[in-house]
């Protein structure tokens, strides 16, 4: 009697401890972002539209924020019997300038409707659908050296995108700024200093060239930087220069 009891309270600790370790696995994806390393469909390497990648970010409240270079899905999500499952997944409806987006983000949608598999390895989050996975590790914390690439135009009130076919990029390096857009705004390292939340630095001489889109984001650009510079705000990978009116840019790194 007493050898089935001792078996009996073996299995229960071996399933309670199953239980847990799903229940805790889940615990650990909570408030945490992860983005794709690698992302492959029947096999093969995906290519993904240059500049992007996929962004899962598993709310406190147990929601489900994704992000494929375009427009934002998301949805309250349970994580249950290894599956994704996201009810009522909806997405932004934002003018993308590249088709390819459109489909890239109508594809990552497919894949969390379809209540793709998910396990830790490591600290990787890897999803597991019929025909692709997605390999996707913690974001680490952006800091504000290094080269960021402009996404966006804000203004006090609305924001929109960059127009199509333009690249403007803006780098912090060893206490030298460079704003590099190919047409006014070309390269030439400029000292900046940091006073709180506010970079101060000098553009320097300005050529008045007309380049079809790059203009409207040069606008942007000089108008950041004017009245004693930029205000910046870094949340996840994103980096947001505004001046005093709330004109600026948004940009990814």
């Amino acid at each position: 009697m007493s050898i089935r009891i001792a078996f009996a309270v073996v299995l229960l600790v071996a399933a309670t401890g199953c239980g847990g370790s799903s229940a805790g696995q889940s615990a650990n994806l909570r408030g945490k972002v992860y983005v794709s390393s690698s992302v492959t469909e029947q096999g093969k390497p995906r290519a993904m539209v240059e500049g992007t990648r996929v962004e899962l970010r598993f709310t406190d409240d147990d929601r489900l924020i994704a992000h494929a270079g375009c427009n934002q899905m998301q949805g309250p999500v349970s994580l249950d019997d290894g599956k994704v499952t996201v009810t009522e997944l909806g997405m932004t409806a934002m003018g993308c300038p590249k088709p390819e987006l459109h489909e890239q983000d109508t594809w990552l949608s497919k894949v969390l409707d379809a209540k793709p598999s998910w396990k830790l390895d490591g600290t990787d989050l890897v999803l597991t659908g019929a025909n692709s996975e997605i390999v996707l590790a913690p974001e680490q914390p952006a800091t504000l050296e290094g080269a960021w690439t402009v996404n966006g135009l804000v203004t006090k009130d609305a924001a929109s995108s960059v127009p199509a076919g333009v690249k403007a990029t803006v780098s912090f390096q060893n206490g030298n700024l460079s704003i590099n857009t190919g047409c006014n705004l070309n390269g030439g390292d400029r000292p900046y200093e940091l006073s709180g939340q506010t970079i101060k630095a000098e553009l320097g001489p300005i050529t008045d060239m007309a380049c079809d889109g790059v203009n409207e984001v040069e606008t942007a650009l000089t108008q950041a930087f004017s009245g004693g510079g930029p205000t910046y705000k870094i949340d996840r990978n994103t980096l947001t220069l505004t001046n005093q009116e709330g004109v600026g840019v948004t940009l990814i790194k």
